[in-house]
C-alpha cells in the first residue's frame, strides 16, 4: 500500500505541476481506452473468426456500406480524441512556456560536466551585484515566490530537471534559456540532470531546498557572513607585509 500511495501520490512543489499531471492523466486515460478497445476488438475477432473446419473463409474488401462504418466512425472518434489532447497539451504549453510571470527573484542555473552552479541574488534582491551568493549543488528558495531562472551550459548539452516541479528543460551551449517557477511546498527535493552529458552524468545530481521566508532569510544572512569572511581572509592572505 505505502509503495502504491508513492507511485500514484507523487510530491508537487510547484504552481504549475498539477497542470503537468492533469495532461499525463488525461493522455493515459483516453490512450489507455483505446488500447483496451482496440485489443478487445481484435482478440474478440480472432476468436469469432478462428478456423473450423466445415467453414470456408470469406474475402471482404471493406467497400460496402456496413463494413466501413467498422474504420470510419472509431477513426472520426479518434481524431475527436487527438484534438481534445491537442488543445489540453497547448492550454498547459501556453502557460507554462509562453506566458512568464512577473517575476518576485531572479537566478542564474548554469550546468557544466558534471555539476549545477547556482547564482543567487543577495540581500539586495537584485542579480549580478557584489552580494550575489553562488553554490554549487545547492539550489535554496522562497516558498511563494515567482522565480525566473537563466540556463547557461560551459560545455554540452544538459537538461535542468526538477520532478517536484515538473519541470524540465534542456541547457544548450551558446543560449540562455529562461524559465519560472513559483515553489509551493516547504522541503528538500531532488535536482537532476535528465540528458546524457558524459562518463559523469549519472552523478551529476543537487538538492532543491524550498525555504520558508524566515528560513530563507537566515541561510541568505549566514552565506553573506561567509562570503565576507572568506573574501577578508583572501584580501589578509594577499596583502603585501608591512615589516
Amino acid at each position: 500500500p505505502a509503495m502504491l500511495e508513492s507511485i500514484f501520490d507523487l510530491a508537487r512543489a510547484s504552481s504549475y505541476a498539477d497542470r503537468i499531471d492533469w495532461l499525463f492523466t488525461l493522455i493515459t486515460v483516453v490512450v489507455g481506452f483505446w488500447l483496451i478497445m482496440a485489443e478487445g476488438v481484435l482478440f474478440y475477432f480472432l476468436f469469432r473468426f478462428r478456423r473450423r473446419k466445415g467453414v470456408k473463409a470469406q474475402y471482404i474488401s471493406g467497400e460496402e456500406k456496413g463494413q466501413k462504418k467498422w474504420i470510419n466512425i472509431p477513426h472520426a472518434l479518434v481524431i475527436l480524441c487527438d484534438v481534445v489532447l491537442i488543445v489540453g497539451a497547448i492550454s498547459v504549453w501556453v502557460h507554462i512556456k509562453q506566458n512568464l510571470p512577473e517575476s518576485d527573484v531572479k537566478i542564474r542555473v548554469i550546468g557544466q560536466q558534471w555539476a549545477w552552479i547556482f547564482v543567487h541574488p543577495g540581500p539586495d534582491g537584485k542579480l549580478d551585484t557584489e552580494d550575489d551568493i553562488s553554490t554549487v549543488d545547492e539550489l535554496h528558495v522562497e516558498e511563494g515566490k515567482v522565480y525566473h531562472f537563466d540556463l547557461e551550459s560551459r560545455d554540452v548539452v544538459h537538461s535542468f530537471s526538477v520532478p517536484v516541479f515538473r519541470l524540465k528543460q534542456d541547457v544548450v551551449p551558446g543560449r540562455v534559456i529562461t524559465g519560472w517557477f513559483e515553489p509551493t511546498k516547504t522541503g528538500e527535493f531532488d535536482i537532476q540532470c535528465a540528458e546524457i552529458c558524459g562518463i559523469g552524468h549519472g552523478v551529476m545530481a543537487a538538492r532543491l531546498h524550498v525555504e520558508s521566508s524566515e528560513d530563507h532569510k537566515k541561510w541568505m544572512a549566514h552565506h553573506t557572513r561567509e562570503d565576507s569572511a572568506s573574501l577578508a581572509t583572501a584580501v589578509t592572505a594577499t596583502a603585501p607585509s608591512t615589516e
